[in-house]
């Protein structure tokens, strides 16, 4: 609160106001998880302006390559059709008849248009598989109700981001009229010879300025889907940033939480110290630093073709493997070389590598040795 002169004035703030949000700003990139999480929900960097122009810019160029094919096609489908027409008797006309002429229309028009509708499909797969690569994602497609409420619809109609959209439009259609015009404008002495050539030679020549002109229009949409994927790609990486806390969270829920998994390894630790102390009185001989390192090695032909560790131990536990051999009357041999180099090269299970065979030989010949002087 902040007083005001001498007057008993309070402001009260609400600082939460000025918070960044929960962990503070998203000023971390996201996570690989986020990522595919975000891809399986169907929200990728995908440019649609980059989809359409060269959608379009195909679609010219096809038409462009198919003209010779299709002024055939054509010429033979309306002498076909006329040839048809006037066959038919209009008192005899039936709906049978109708039918037919209007099927055999509509199969003159796929035949010549579905190059293009097969290329314009195609181009549509690729573009998409080269911006996100291929994976089928259904979540897009489902109704979110929160979509319908109008409070949000209203904020979205009026937000910054539509009104940026709204005059890259704009632009756009004034772009493409000073494109149209200026081509036309070059054209305006082939426009008036129209009407001193035949029907299809002014076909023809329509045909040429309006895939010219509509080429032009698709490499200029072009260059503008190259800017627009940049900014895509970049509002997409902006919108996926993390805070601190989230990539926290998210490490904790991948990871495991860390108090939880350093109780999981206590409890092996007491595991295994308990097995460990369990196979301790099978052993031949305790091999000591003296104080600091204790190693325990067993020798059983039928189980190991080597000696092999079946204990270790630095410091307390060192003390507690020798308590315990004192308990079950287990050699206990002073080697401060070799038993560091054991404890720090060779685990509890594994044999003894075949560089220590001689040093440990001697310790187990000497316990041997001990034995049968006992007996």
């Amino acid at each position: 609160m902040i007083k005001i002169s001498n007057y008993n004035i309070y402001l009260k703030f609400d600082l939460q106001l000025f918070a960044e949000g929960p962990g503070g700003e998203k000023t971390e990139k996201a996570t690989p998880k986020k990522r595919e999480k975000a891809r399986n929900e169907g929200q990728v960097a995908k440019s649609t302006e980059l989809i359409n122009s060269v959608m379009l810019l195909a679609f010219f160029l096809s038409i462009k390559i198919l003209v010779p094919f299709w002024s055939k096609n054509f010429m033979n489908s309306f002498r076909n059709g006329f040839s048809k027409i006037s066959e038919i008797d209009l008192k005899g006309m039936t709906l049978n008849t109708a039918t037919s002429i209007f099927r055999w229309g509509i199969l003159e028009i796929i035949r010549n248009i579905w190059p293009i509708l097969l290329v314009t499909f195609l181009i549509a797969i690729i573009m998409n598989v080269v911006q996100v690569k291929w994976k089928i994602s259904t979540k897009s497609l489902q109704p979110k109700f929160s979509k319908l409420n109008p409070i949000k619809g209203m904020k979205k109609m009026f937000s910054p981001q539509t009104l940026m959209e709204l005059v890259k439009s704009l632009a756009k259609v004034g772009i493409v009229v000073w494109i149209t015009i200026s081509t036309l404008t070059g054209e305006d002495s082939v426009i008036l010879i129209l009407y001193d050539v035949s029907l299809i030679q002014a076909i023809g020549v329509i045909g040429e300025m309006i895939i010219d002109l509509g080429t032009k229009i698709s490499v200029f949409f072009l260059i503008v889907a190259f800017i627009d994927i940049k900014y895509v790609r970049s509002k997409f990486e902006k919108d996926l940033r993390m805070t601190k806390q989230e990539v926290k969270e998210e490490y904790k829920n991948i990871e495991g939480n860390p108090e939880i998994k350093g109780k999981i390894r206590r409890k092996q630790r007491e595991i295994s110290m308990r097995r460990m102390m369990q196979d301790l009185p099978t052993a031949d001989v305790i091999i000591t630093n003296p104080t600091h390192f204790a190693v325990a090695i067993k020798y059983d032909i039928s189980e190991h073709p080597a000696p092999f560790i079946i204990a270790k131990g630095a410091d307390l536990i060192a003390a507690r493997i020798k308590e315990k051999a004192k308990e079950f009357k287990i050699e206990i041999v002073e080697n401060k070389p070799l038993a560091r180099m054991i404890y720090y090269n060779v685990e509890i299970g594994e044999q003894v590598p075949q560089e220590m065979y001689q040093a440990v030989a001697e310790v187990l010949a000497f316990v041997y040795s001990l034995k049968n002087k006992k007996k």
